[in-house]
């Protein structure tokens, strides 16, 4: 088995810390009067009897009790699932006393789910053998589609595995794993015994059923799985609990009547109780991670210049590992992993950076053989199966477009190459992670293999350290972003960035500057709006409309199929056809597999993706038979991305606005909550090119002190609006807005959120010294005006402008309070006359 880390030996300390108390307080409230046994939270007192370090967020199983949860926070590669085998034993042993019963363990995707199946069914794998050791041998390893018996919990421990959208009940009936089934009624009183049935509905309430109290025959249990699993009280294993916290996700959950669950993530959310927090700095000096991270930028605007420099660092990695091996014995073989844009067979003329376009490249400029070469997409799985450690297995290359974000597991990956549009900041945030798994978890001495590797092209540094930081902190890594190290390939480096703050003659407002937020408050939550959680997660799909579908007109396709040979007649000068034979056409058929992957993205629940495009297909067929519409899927399928994602944009922005009406949606100031311009900012080392007055002046009104780099603006408009707000007499101050977690931003009813341009004060008309006003200004060019995210803007900041008449500055504490805060959307057409007015 593998031994335990040093942190890893910490966290189940704590672990059985928390079980003991748990199982102290629990035997207490056991041994009170039934009447005010229900009153005393046993989870919540356990926690305080440890000394949880956060507020203990109680919570409740589907039947009303008392439930315990608690977090392990694990950084991506710190071993998380050996840390839950670990954890099920000693709640079995020292919390619930057996051996035997029922774990349900969650997991959110199908590739984490079947690399977590393969784990815990492989006898020779390190989490079934402790498994094992522990039960004595006795586990039972199943998915929802097998069937167990009481005999098998009885003298087992059976592991359930479950996908997190099969146990999302937002359309149950739909969900076999609620449906009465066969297979199952061992766990249930006889069919005929109503009595039994209804004893048990007054057990476990929330168990599903057939028929009704009031009728003759009364209530009877359906034999479902979820039925089963309530009865049984399972251990929960939640992995990336993060991904479980919509209402509907913990409802289900909870109503699993779990004995206890353990959550399992990276980046917990709010309302976690995290009871162990594993850092970064506890994997780095358990060698468990390569760092340094170093990312090279290639300014060069040809992907294949990047892609040769990963190319040729990745061939000398492998040199370096070869030698490694001959002196040690130890196998590595370095792989790259490639990002592109398009990997679809129907892209690959699109214009986009594709993965056949670098798969040629690799061949036929690098020389790299097409086995060592492998893509990993929806369409196309080359590694599927394939052990990727084995000595014999030869890929050195994965292209992939976002196939490997999580749930993939090879440390031989070194490199990560991102040739996707240089606008694209998720690319390099999602995969960061994917390259920083130590072989063996063991350093090997040479610092080149300690380490791993970024190649991108043509991104500005500011965003590419903010890129590396976001990936590092949405694997749990964040106090390890010090550890990146960035270099530019065609230009000397400048150096790290650095902090500047407030103008001194300014200094006095620092910390004193507030903008509002949307702030939802239900059910004891009160936090900033979130878009999944709190708007997507209420949209009644079925009022979805798809009215739009009556007038899309589809192309008929040929009814035959043809084929013609041109060449040259008898007595003809040119080419002509010689010869044309038809065919009666091959079957067409409607994919619906197809169509709903591609609304996977718009629509979290792929059963209710599956039934919108049945209903799109049902009212195409009112107009087109099956041939039609199965020649027309690729546009079909674009067309309903469209349609879904502008419905999608209507139906949130309806429960926005009843959110706001009822109260429970408001725009707020208020300490804690209200956004605060930040003390300090990062600046490049060295500023390249001031922004400056048509005069050679620095701009002097700028918040913050330092020159303001030209090329946070863009020169058409963003850099002479900046000049005209830096002009005002009655300005106080301004400073640029950018886009990242720093800086301000506003959570409307569409997905992405809004970062204004600029953030202005106007002099105070009694206190000259302070503002009465702030603008917060968003810039849009002419070509612009009229469509769609200019309007959606404009609403927005009219809808905060009209909310802002009822906020008050006065929880707020502060000395002048007598202020207010305007959005505005500012025109290429009218930027100047409007800028005069704001400041007249």
């Amino acid at each position: 088995m593998m031994p335990l880390k040093h942190y890893q030996q910490r966290a189940l300390t704590v672990i059985d810390q928390y079980l003991q108390a748990l199982r102290d307080w629990r035997d207490k409230v056991s041994a009170l009067p039934e009447d005010v046994r229900g009153a005393v939270d046993f989870p919540a007192k356990a926690w305080e009897a440890v000394g949880g370090r956060q507020p203990y967020h109680a919570k409740q199983t589907g039947a009303g009790e008392p439930l315990p949860h608690f977090c392990l926070k694990v950084p991506t590669g710190g071993g998380k699932t050996y840390l839950a085998v670990q954890t099920i034993d000693r709640i079995q042993q020292h919390y619930l006393h057996r051996l035997t019963g029922l774990v349900l363990w969650i997991v959110p995707t199908q590739q984490i789910y079947r690399q977590t199946l393969a784990h815990l069914r492989d006898r020779h794998h390190p989490y079934r053998q402790f498994l094992d050791v522990a039960t004595g041998g006795r586990v039972m390893v199943v998915e929802k589609t097998d069937r167990f018996t009481p005999d098998d919990v009885a003298t087992r421990l059976v592991i359930v595995l479950l996908m997190l959208p099969s146990a999302n009940r937002r359309d149950k009936e739909t969900l076999k794993l609620f449906q009465d089934a066969s297979g199952f009624e061992a766990f249930f009183p006889p069919e005929g015994d109503y009595p039994a049935h209804e004893q048990w509905l007054q057990r476990w309430p929330n168990l599903d059923y057939f028929g009704d109290e009031a009728s003759w025959f009364g209530r009877q249990v359906k034999t479902s799985l979820g039925n089963v699993l309530r009865i049984l009280s399972p251990v929960i294993i939640l992995d990336e609990g993060q991904k479980a916290y919509s209402a509907s996700a913990q409802d289900t959950i909870r109503g699993f009547n779990p004995a206890i669950i353990v959550e399992l993530s990276a980046t917990p959310p709010r309302g976690s109780n995290i009871l162990v927090d594993i850092r970064g700095r506890d994997l780095d000096q358990e060698e468990m991670i390569k760092l340094d991270l170093h990312v090279t930028n290639r300014a060069s605007p040809r992907w294949q210049d990047t892609l040769a420099d990963s190319v040729a660092w990745r061939e000398a990695l492998e040199e370096k590992a070869v030698q490694y091996e001959a002196r040690t014995g130890v196998y590595i073989r370095p792989i790259t992993l490639i990002q592109v844009e398009r990997t679809g067979k129907d892209q690959v003329d699109a214009g986009y950076i594709h993965a056949e376009h670098v798969k040629q490249a690799l061949m036929d400029v690098h020389g790299v053989p097409e086995d060592h070469i492998a893509i990993k997409s929806s369409e196309q799985d080359d590694i599927e199966g394939i052990d990727l450690l084995a000595k014999d297995c030869p890929i050195r290359y994965i292209i992939t477009k976002q196939a490997l974000q999580e749930g993939w597991d090879c440390p031989f990956a070194y490199v990560l190459t991102v040739l996707t549009n240089p606008s694209s900041q998720t690319a390099l945030t999602q995969l960061v992670g994917r390259i920083l798994r130590q072989p063996y978890a063991k350093k090997t001495g040479v610092p080149a293999l300690d380490e791993s590797y970024v190649f991108c092209f043509q991104r500005q540094a500011s965003e590419l350290a903010q890129s590396i930081k976001d990936g590092l902190e949405d694997e749990g890594l964040g106090d390890l972003a010090h550890s990146v190290a960035l270099s530019d390939r065609d230009k000397p480096s400048d150096g790290p960035p650095r902090t500047v703050g407030i103008r001194e003659r300014f200094r006095r407002f620092e910390g004193k500057v507030y903008l509002p937020r949307f702030v939802i408050t239900e059910a004891g939550r009160e936090e900033d709006l979130q878009y999944e959680m709190d708007l997507v997660r209420r949209i009644r799909w079925e009022e979805l409309r798809l009215d739009r579908l009556d007038t899309l007109v589809l192309g008929i396709p040929s009814l035959v199929d043809w084929e013609v040979a041109y060449g040259y007649g008898e007595t003809a000068e040119t080419v002509v056809e010689r010869e044309r034979r038809e065919y009666e056409a091959a079957h067409r058929a409607i994919n619906v597999l197809f169509l709903t992957r591609r609304l996977e993205a718009l629509v979290p629940n792929p059963w209710v993706a599956r039934d919108i495009v049945n209903r799109a297909i049902d009212r195409l067929r009112t107009r087109y038979d099956e041939a039609v519409i199965a020649a027309n899927q690729v546009f079909l399928a674009q067309e309903l991305e469209k349609l879904v994602e502008a419905e999608r944009d209507r139906l949130t922005e309806a429960i926005f606005r009843e959110l706001i009406h009822q109260g429970k949606l408001r725009l707020v100031l208020m300490t804690g909550r209200a956004y605060r311009v930040p003390s300090r900012i990062t600046v490049p080392r060295t500023v390249q090119q001031p922004l400056l007055h048509s005069t050679g002046r620095t701009v002097q009104m700028s918040l913050f002190d330092d020159p303001v780099p030209a090329d946070w603006f863009n020169p058409a408009l963003e850099a002479p609006v900046a000049l005209c707000l830096d002009s005002q007499k009655k300005l106080l101050f301004w400073y640029r807005n950018l886009v990242g977690r720093d800086y301000f931003s506003v959570q409307g009813w569409r997905k992405n959120r809004i970062w204004p341009d600029f953030i202005a004060a106007k002099r105070s008309e009694t206190h000259p010294e302070d503002y009465d006003t702030i603008y917060v200004l968003e810039t849009k060019g002419d070509q612009l005006a009229g469509n769609l995210d200019t309007h959606y803007k404009q609403e927005v900041f009219a809808l905060c402008n009209e909310l802002g008449k009822k906020i008050t500055w006065s929880d707020l504490g502060l000395e002048f309070p007598n202020r207010q805060v305007q959005f505005q959307v500012v025109m290429a057409d009218e930027w100047e006359r409007v800028i005069q007015e704001l400041f007249a």
